[in-house]
């Protein structure tokens, strides 16, 4: 049995060569492992969270037991940090036994490569601390779910407010290349409107499976999708959803990440997967893009030229919100975000998925948006933008210029900056510098 620890350990130096007894019974394994775990920590309350007295021995963290005699039968914390081997010369007894400890260095390079939290900087989470900041990934915690994986939120000590913990489905093909994408895009970038990476954890479950996990920042008001599409339809008086300036001020937000993202770095990065469900609100509904398990990073500015593009061997992104060229090249492009954002805007403001049933080969939602910019638009948006929420903007709207034409002709601006972005060729799409531009010019019609 081989448990790996740290050469940094230096009471288990002291400890002697004891008796093995292979008769002692299931207790004894118990007590055995506390009195290791006191030595391994030197007695530190937050270390082993999992090893304490609520919960059977065989559930604690790296505790492999036998399914016949429920004995242990294999001690496995290499997501510990530390870089060691324990040599237990039998099965555990109640007293430790004799410990030797040497270095191998193919553990250690594999610690090495795994440890994501300690190669970015991010305080180190064991996965018995993820497991028990949400009670044991309990469905009453359960946030969200997604392609590679599921979000579960959480208390964890090392952090002052809420976290959200995203599980990776590694049984999900390419779901380890999105977690090691995701953690090299997020890595050493920061934004406001980008979702940011607390920590991230390589290890292995309570059952010595693999698992990933990465920790962000939680966002109480959810995801832009939960906020267009759970609504109660026959209650809009009192729960209107969001307003048209709020829905402005989303756009703005993510145009502001894109424009960071692709020519503000050196490294450009292409998000791939520009959706509702993968841009989220924080407390004042300000808008943070994130999920960059798909994203690619390109060389230079992320122009459409060949060569600054990321080659692909699958398409990337969601059904409905691909941009037609990747299909035919397998290239991603900045360009190839800007339609996905077109879709993103004019779903914003119709309140109608791509992949409505209402659209297929003759009709799409680019289509539909672009037949009603001239006079039908008060006909195909979410029926809630034409009744102002806010009193005071009211007033402030109506010393101006009538209300009603107001609304109208920023719902027009807005859905022909999503119609712009999601033209079919990509050297027709208009910049996110533009879109920058248009969207701050309905904000401040409204603001008026």
């Amino acid at each position: 049995m081989m448990v790996y620890v740290s050469h940094h350990v230096s009471p288990i130096c002291a400890l002697q060569t004891l008796a093995v007894n292979a008769a002692l019974s299931s207790e004894s394994d118990k007590i055995a492992l506390l009195a290791l775990k006191d030595k391994l920590t030197n007695r530190d309350p937050h270390a082993l969270p999992s090893w304490n007295q609520s919960l059977h021995f065989c559930a604690w963290e790296g505790i492999t037991c036998s399914r016949r005699h429920m004995r242990v039968s294999a001690l496995q914390l290499q997501n510990q940090d530390w870089g060691g081997t324990l040599a237990f010369g039998g099965i555990l007894i109640s007293c430790v036994a004799f410990i030797s400890i040497y270095l191998v260095k193919k553990k250690a390079k594999k610690l090495a490569t795994t440890s994501l939290a300690l190669q970015y900087g991010y305080v180190k989470v064991s996965y018995g601390e993820l497991h028990q900041a949400t009670n044991g990934f309990s469905s009453s915690n359960l946030v969200g779910a997604g392609r590679f994986g599921t979000v579960y939120r959480g208390i964890l000590v090392h952090f002052e407010r809420p976290v959200a913990v995203k599980v990776l489905k590694l049984q999900t093909r390419a779901a380890s290349k999105s977690f090691m994408a995701e953690c090299k895009a997020l890595g050493k970038i920061k934004h406001r409107n980008l979702l940011s990476i607390l920590t991230c954890c390589s290890s292995v479950d309570y059952k010595g499976d693999d698992f990933k996990a990465i920790v962000f920042e939680f966002m109480p008001n959810g995801s832009l999708e939960t906020l267009l599409h759970n609504t109660i339809e026959d209650s809009e008086s009192t729960n209107p959803g969001l307003s048209l300036m709020q829905r402005v001020n989303i756009a703005l937000d993510v145009a502001f990440a894109l424009d960071y993202l692709h020519n503000d770095l050196e490294e450009a990065v292409v998000h791939c997967d520009i959706k509702p469900s993968n841009v989220v609100l924080d407390d004042e509904v300000v808008a943070h893009l994130g999920d960059f398990g798909l994203a690619r990073l390109v060389h230079g500015a992320a122009s459409c030229s060949s060569s600054n593009q990321a080659s692909s061997s699958a398409i990337k992104g969601t059904i409905g919100y691909i941009p037609p060229e990747y299909g035919a090249s397998g290239l991603v492009s900045a360009e190839g975000d800007m339609y996905s954002y077109g879709i993103l805007l004019l779903e914003m403001i119709t309140r109608k998925k791509p992949t409505d049933s209402m659209f297929g080969e003759d009709l799409s939602l680019h289509k539909f948006c672009n037949m009603a910019t001239l006079d039908g638009i008060t006909e195909i948006v979410d029926s809630r933008l034409l009744i102002p929420i806010d009193h005071q903007e009211r007033r402030r709207v109506t010393q101006q210029q009538n209300l009603e034409d107001t609304i109208r002709e920023c719902l027009v601006s807005f859905a022909r900056i999503g119609v712009a972005c999601s033209q079919e060729f990509p050297n027709q799409r208009i910049s996110v510098k533009d879109v920058i531009t248009e969207l701050h010019a309905i904000n401040q019609k409204l603001s008026c």
